[in-house]
């Protein structure tokens, strides 16, 4: 009988200190750490992974304007930088184990572009839109929330806020002075590109960045409000996060609404602005996804969110909601559960609810190589 006892006792005991690490969330200012020995990972493996991110970072060229025209000028018709960029400068990232810095390196305080990470961030927002009843459903047709014309068409008016996160709604039009066909142009001439194959909404998939605008533009016209307020506000102070960082739109991304001039801002750097964020800034959010939108005692998005974005898009399984799907296994030692958000340049958030693990990158195009050396690194996974 005492024998029992003392086991009870000991896994009553494992088991709160695991919820304990479950529940923690570092306050702002404030980041707790964990030793390779408590975090169950060889320090020597730790090290080596830590100094291949180091090895695989690439800040040259540094000046990122330049390097957007050099990338798409040849690429797309008539391309050029809406938004404001800053240069890339040294390397940078984290990994969290248990919500504590397992380690890190470089300037994680340091406000860098993060391209189409801010994808993610944006997903995020319908929830909260979901949340406060400011959408009914992301089957509801954005038609209803939007009668300015953007969706006015036939073929517009059957897209909801689902085919939009997906990247499946097939849009056709003209934001931001940018026709739909001329980001990531299929076809070898502009008459192809112009007359392109058009799709019913949820039957193709396309990554573009014309229509992930057109979600940060419809979100704009739900909430009424600018978009970095309402992040701010329902999310990135309740995170902890810092004062720094700031969400950009375009030059001529500026509309009226309710006699107030706005921006409405962009869903990546594709053609610039977007997301200017530190590396201590993603893991709070990715550490949010991890805590299934919780912080504390206090639910900041719904526990269901998580769910609903790893969902798989029917026509391309390894993409949910605006978050990379480890479906396909692009990350083999990962478990298919783990996905990321993923930003131009090698920028990303990875999120293991099966390691308890949450990476940062910053400027690692090789992403894959990278988390692979830290889960090897694992000893033993610890929940």
């Amino acid at each position: 009988m005492r024998r029992i006892f003392v086991f009870l006792s000991f896994s009553l005991l494992l088991a709160a200190s695991t919820s304990f690490a479950e529940e923690y969330f570092p306050s702002r200012f404030e980041w707790q750490t964990i030793s390779p020995a408590q975090a169950g990972f060889n320090p020597e493996k730790l090290e080596q992974a830590k100094q291949l991110s180091i090895s695989k970072t690439v800040v040259e060229p540094q000046d990122l304007n330049q390097v957007l025209l050099d990338n798409y000028t040849p690429k797309e018709p008539n391309y050029r930088v809406l938004g404001p960029t800053v240069p890339r400068k040294t390397p940078a990232g984290m990994v969290l184990k248990n919500g504590k810095v397992l380690t890190s390196w470089g300037d994680t305080q340091r406000v860098d572009m993060t391209f189409s990470v801010v994808k993610s961030y944006l997903s995020t927002l319908v929830a909260i839109a979901l949340r406060d009843g400011l959408i009914k459903d992301v089957h509801d047709p954005v038609v209803n929330y939007v009668r300015d014309g953007k969706f006015d068409s036939g073929k517009n008016r059957a897209i909801t806020w689902h085919h939009l996160m997906q990247q499946t709604s097939d849009w056709q039009g003209t934001l931001w002075d940018t026709p739909d066909w001329a980001d990531r142009p299929v076809g070898k001439s502009l008459e192809e590109w112009q007359n392109r194959e058009l799709y019913p909404a949820g039957t193709h998939f396309k990554y573009n960045d014309v229509r992930v605008n057109l979600l940060a533009y419809a979100l704009l016209q739900v909430f009424r409000e600018p978009l970095p307020q309402v992040l701010r506000r329902e999310v990135m102070d309740k995170i902890g996060a810092s004062n720094t960082w700031r969400w950009h739109g375009y030059h001529n991304s500026w509309i009226e609404l309710d006699g107030q001039k706005m921006q409405s801002v962009s869903g990546g750097g594709h053609f610039g602005g977007g997301m200017f964020i530190s590396a201590e800034d993603q893991a709070r959010f990715g550490l949010l996804f991890l805590r299934h939108g919780k912080v504390g005692d206090k639910q900041v998005i719904p526990a269901d969110w998580v769910e609903k974005i790893t969902v798989p898009t029917e026509v391309r399984p390894d993409y949910g909601y605006m978050w990379w799907l480890n479906t396909n296994k692009r990350i083999s030692k990962a478990p298919k559960t783990a996905y990321f958000a993923t930003g131009f340049g090698g920028n990303y958030i990875y999120v293991d609810d099966t390691n308890d693990l949450v990476i940062v990158l910053r400027w690692i195009p090789e992403m894959a190589d990278v988390i692979n050396a830290f889960l090897d690194a694992q000893v033993v996974a610890l929940k």
